[in-house]
C-alpha cells in the first residue's frame, strides 16, 4: 500500500435557475344518485377537460391520468349498503413546459363544472443539464480545494484516490445528495363565462451537489 500523503476534500456547488416544468393535478368529480349516471358524468366531465388541455398542444408536454374512483356514499347512521348517492372521481396530472399559457390553462381548468386544480408544482426535468452542472462545479471544487491545501504545506496533487457522491465514499452507507427546492401555487376556481388568465411566477429552483474525493500528494515542507 502507498504511503504518499492523502488528501481528502469536500466539494460543493449550490445553483439558482428558473424552473423548466409546472405540474398540475387536476381533480373531476361527479356525484349522482345512480352509479351509472355518476359514471357517465365523470366521463363526461373528463373527457371535456382532456379535450382542453390538448387544445394547448406542445405547451402541454404530458397529460397521465393518475386515478380513477367511483364510490358509493352511506346515508349517515344508517345501515351498510343504504347508499344515499354515487361519486366519481378522475386525477388528470398535467406537464407544462410552455409558462405562457399556464395562467390561463389553470384558470380555465377552474373554471370546468366539478373541478379542482392544484399546483403549480415548479421544477427541473429528471434529465435536466442543471444537475450534471452542479455535480461539475462540485468536483471542481472539490479540485481547487485540494490543490490549496497541498500548497499550504508546501506540496502538490500527483493523483487521485477516489472520488464519490458525498455519503458514498469507502466506509460510509448514507445516502447521496442533491436536493430540490420547490414553491407551490394554488389555482383558484372559476366563474361564469371565460376566465381571465392569472399571472404566475416560476419559483427559483435550488440545486445542491456535492462530492468527496481524496488525492494523493507530494511529501509536504513542513520546516
Amino acid at each position: 500500500m502507498s504511503d504518499a500523503p492523502l488528501i481528502s476534500v469536500r466539494g460543493e456547488a449550490v445553483l439558482e435557475v428558473d424552473p423548466e416544468i409546472a405540474r398540475l393535478s387536476v381533480y373531476v368529480q361527479s356525484q349522482e344518485n345512480d352509479r351509472r349516471t355518476a359514471l357517465d358524468r365523470l366521463v363526461e366531465r373528463n373527457q371535456r377537460c382532456l379535450d382542453l388541455v390538448r387544445s394547448y398542444g406542445e405547451a402541454v408536454e404530458k397529460v397521465e391520468t393518475g386515478g380513477l374512483s367511483i364510490t358509493p356514499l352511506l346515508r349517515y347512521r344508517r345501515r351498510e349498503g343504504d347508499i344515499r348517492a354515487y361519486q366519481g372521481t378522475a386525477w388528470i396530472k398535467i406537464t407544462v413546459a410552455d409558462f405562457a399559457v399556464l395562467g390561463e390553462l389553470v384558470t380555465r381548468l377552474g373554471d370546468l363544472e366539478r373541478t379542482a386544480v392544484n399546483g403549480p408544482d415548479w421544477a427541473l426535468r429528471r434529465d435536466s443539464e442543471v444537475h450534471g452542472r452542479a455535480a461539475r462545479q462540485a468536483v471542481h471544487e472539490a479540485v481547487a480545494r485540494a490543490r490549496s491545501y497541498a500548497e499550504a504545506l508546501g506540496a502538490r496533487l500527483t493523483g487521485l484516490v477516489e472520488l464519490a457522491d458525498e455519503g458514498l465514499t469507502s466506509g460510509d452507507s448514507a445516502a447521496p445528495r442533491v436536493a430540490l427546492a420547490s414553491a407551490y401555487g394554488l389555482a383558484p376556481g372559476g366563474a361564469p363565462g371565460e376566465p381571465e388568465s392569472i399571472d404566475l411566477e416560476p419559483a427559483t429552483q435550488t440545486v445542491r451537489a456535492a462530492v468527496e474525493a481524496r488525492f494523493t500528494a507530494t511529501a509536504p515542507a513542513l520546516d
